[in-house]
């Protein structure tokens, strides 16, 4: 097996061409934890974060972030248009319920995956009635969508949905 270095239509050449990317400041991003933005669309009963999209990295086919659900708290029923969405499990127990009634559910733990196709109406429900739900996010678009459907469902939002700066002690 050869191991030539052969070009495969990438330039490497940083010897002072005018029309080279400027990578060094549109290259590779790194968004510290500290420096998530929870100026997105959301949906009650969880805290959506946003690290890569159009407005914080100038991505043009993807939004990531993090979903943060308290114990025992769970969403209201929404979609995200068409968008796809893929979960990933970090921490905790999630509760997928899902269909025009909320009718079907799925679980998921640390290190599983979640597809949500576009336009299918879902919740997300922490299983657990003591440990917080922590995920990562990833869309197909960098726009953040989130619509919220008046649907009710089978397992009903709690009225304080998660500990937020305002609501400390998580409220009345």
């Amino acid at each position: 097996m050869s191991h030539d270095h052969a070009d495969h239509g990438h330039s490497h050449d940083d010897g002072g061409n005018d029309a080279a990317p400027a990578w060094k400041h549109d290259g590779v991003r790194v968004i510290p934890a500290d420096r998530l933005d929870t100026n997105t669309a959301q949906t009650p009963g969880m805290n959506r974060a946003a690290a890569i999209n159009f407005a914080r990295v100038g991505a043009q086919k993807l939004w990531a972030g993090t979903v943060t659900i308290h114990a025992d708290a769970r969403t209201g029923a929404h979609h995200h248009g068409h968008l796809e969405s893929v979960i990933y499990v970090v921490r905790g127990r999630a509760r997928m319920r899902w269909g025009e009634k909320l009718e079907f559910t799925a679980e998921a733990g640390p290190g599983d995956f979640i597809y949500v196709p576009p336009y299918v109406p879902h919740q997300e429900i922490n299983a657990s009635a003591t440990e917080t739900l922590e995920c990562v996010l990833c869309r197909s678009d960098g726009e953040a969508v989130a619509v919220n459907l008046d649907i009710e469902p089978v397992e009903k939002p709690e009225s304080v949905l998660w500990v937020d700066p305002t609501h400390p002690h998580g409220g009345v």
